[in-house]
């Protein structure tokens, strides 16, 4: 989410706006916050068990509510986010929230009767009622959009790569959330053997969600956060169960396979797949690690995801330009906008 709404942040405060960021401890949201200088409040870790979970949404609505009451803010803007929902609702204040997973049925029924409108890209399958504003752009635009992202070669220094080293990015999630909850991706056997078949093209580096087993540490990778981005970039192929690196790597120019029983259910992916053949999903680990050793063995694949990639932003907007205008001309701009929701260019 830091990714997503950086450069919003950064524009709309260079017009003489003021942003007050609420921030989950989750990972590397904090670390990625404090690089970008953007000053957040801490609102905690939240929680994994469901009872856990329930109890964290009254403590969490607390936290806004009196932070909130002090910063007074004119709108509430967040991915999915019911506790801004909540908050925004007592104070009679318009929640927009970004959204683009359509099977997180719990959170759009705990944030949807407080939500002014709910944003998402236009291959969303889920209609959301009269709310619902699609947008020819996805999330991940925020940040590696080219108009933004720029490549970072020192990269292959961090690790510890000669230039234009060949290596592969393999990602693992910990299928924690309440909307993964029935789904699956990678078994332990699976990874194993994806890393056995993988490391015949490239070095082998591992991001995982959970602490990995002692004998793949040696491959864990080991970089900055706000490198992340440049090591999808410059790397040979994206293998793993993650949504949104998966996506991040297919738009930077990388191959992209996922293993995950959720991403036929998902507009983004279907999209990508079908239309643009940037991102490869499968439900079957076996069909995945074919097609990642067939694109592996093109010597092409790069140049023509690249290319493919070029092409696929060329029919999109810019989704912090969009943002910019969307809030700064708002209540005006929704009407204007669902009169030519596909035709709209900045």
């Amino acid at each position: 989410n830091v990714h997503y709404f950086k450069n919003f942040i950064f524009m709309m405060k260079n017009r003489g706006h003021t942003v007050n960021v609420i921030a989950r401890d989750k990972e590397v949201t904090l670390r990625l916050l404090d690089f970008y200088k953007i000053p957040y409040v801490n609102r905690g870790k939240g929680a994994n068990s469901l009872f856990g979970k329930f109890l964290d949404i009254i403590t969490t609505d607390l936290k806004i509510f009196i932070n909130a009451l002090k910063f007074k803010p004119d709108y509430f803007i967040s991915f999915g986010s019911m506790n801004m929902g909540h908050i925004s609702f007592l104070l009679n204040k318009p929640h927009f929230c970004f959204d683009d997973t359509e099977h997180n049925k719990l959170n759009h029924i705990m944030y949807m009767p407080f939500t002014k409108h709910v944003i998402t890209p236009y291959t969303f399958k889920k209609n959301m009622g009269k709310k619902h504003i699609k947008i020819n752009a996805m999330m991940e635009f925020g940040s590696i959009h080219p108009n933004y992202f720029k490549p970072n070669k020192s990269i292959f220094e961090y690790l510890d790569l000669e230039m234009n080293e060949k290596y592969i990015l393999l990602r693992f999630i910990s299928w924690n959330a309440i909307h993964d909850r029935g789904q699956r991706g990678l078994s332990m056997s699976d990874k194993i053997d994806a890393i056995n078949e993988l490391s015949k093209f490239g070095k082998i580096f591992i991001s995982s969600e959970d602490e990995l087993p002692e004998k793949l540490n040696k491959y864990k990778i080991n970089i900055p956060p706000e490198m992340m981005h440049d090591a999808l970039y410059f790397s040979s192929l994206f293998y793993g169960e993650s949504g949104t690196m998966a996506v991040e790597a297919a738009l930077l120019g990388t191959p992209a396979v996922r293993i995950s029983t959720l991403a036929k259910h998902l507009g983004n992916f279907t999209e990508l797949n079908e239309k643009y053949s940037l991102l490869y999903h499968y439900d079957c680990p076996k069909k995945g690690i074919d097609m990642a050793l067939n694109i592996l063995s093109d010597p092409e694949s790069k140049i023509n995801w690249v290319n493919k990639a070029k092409k696929f932003f060329k029919e999109k907007i810019d989704l912090n330009l969009f943002m910019l205008w969307f809030f700064e001309n708002y209540p005006k701009s929704k009407d204007i906008y669902n009169i030519s929701i596909k035709k709209f260019k900045l």
